[in-house]
């Protein structure tokens, strides 16, 4: 068996235009386009690319993009004053605050500060509260993501065992609650789980994000798994993988996402729909 991989590229090239496509009807309707702020604190080469990757595809997608960049040096009161200014300013719909925070500024503080009607990221404890509440509105990015590849397999997801390797709030938690939304049967796994190769073999479903790479093996997979990989490493020579050994995976899963050009542009392409969401919060409001 080899697996069909899942092209994170071409789905969010596709969410990408469904998203220009509504803005534009959006402002034919008489309403200002979306404005994105995306706010970076430091000089973190992965960031500064990452950050750049995310105005550019704003602009694309016929959306109005805000860029505030802070030195390292910045302490949390001067960027808490500057969230405060971005929720008071009627220009900008969404606010997107790129982690990680260099060590002076706490990140909880300053995901609470968000108007959580501007929350891009889905971060703010509203916005959580609302996923486990299965009322969402702005969701967590790469969980959205995640499930919009699961579904592009054609599979049917209700019933279905899925497996999440990975607990942050970021990712692990969304995901499973995402998952339940869409009534799979959710084990979330953690450092402290024990027999974790016993678990995913009993997994139709299994999402990676724990920071390892290579962690999970093929021969832990049951044949015929999809397999989404929101793991992103950089290996000693230079090359990224992810949280699974792609190379032995593939031999086993059905489906599975590659690192690069898995998961990591659909978070992007989720956001520019959430901040769409935003938009619309606000005008109803």
């Amino acid at each position: 068996m080899s697996a069909t991989i899942i092209d994170g590229r071409a789905v969010a090239q596709r969410v990408t235009e469904e998203v220009r496509i509504e803005v534009a009807e959006h402002v034919a309707a008489g309403h200002t386009a979306p404005g994105l702020a995306v706010v970076h604190v430091g000089d973190d080469a992965a960031s500064q690319i990452y950050v750049r990757n995310k105005r550019r595809t704003t602009e694309a997608a016929g959306m109005r993009s805000f860029a505030f960049d802070l030195p390292a040096s910045a302490s949390e009161a001067q960027l808490l004053a500057l969230i405060d200014r971005l929720n008071a300013d009627p220009a900008v719909n969404a606010i997107l605050v790129q982690l990680p925070l260099p060590k002076q500024i706490d990140a909880e503080h300053v995901i609470e500060r968000i108007d959580p009607k501007k929350d891009v990221d889905g971060f703010h404890p509203y916005n959580v509260g609302r996923l486990v509440l299965k009322m969402p509105v702005l969701r967590p990015c790469t969980p959205w993501g995640c499930m919009r590849l699961l579904r592009e397999t054609g599979v049917d997801l209700v019933g279905k065992h899925a497996v999440v390797i990975g607990q942050s709030n970021i990712v692990g938690r969304p995901m499973a609650m995402e998952l339940l939304m869409a009534r799979c049967t959710v084990t979330i796994c953690h450092s402290a789980t024990r027999d974790l190769p016993g678990l995913v073999r009993q997994a139709d479903i299994v999402v990676a994000g724990i920071g390892k790479p290579k962690f999970v093996q093929g021969a832990w997979l049951q044949p015929g798994a999809i397999v989404i990989d929101v793991g992103i490493n950089r290996l000693p020579d230079g090359k990224l993988c992810g949280d699974v050994d792609f190379d032995s995976a593939i031999e086993v899963a059905g489906w599975i996402t590659p690192v690069p050009g898995g998961v990591g542009p659909m978070t992007i392409a989720t956001l520019l729909a959430n901040a769409l969401c935003a938009a619309r919060w606000q005008q109803e409001a």
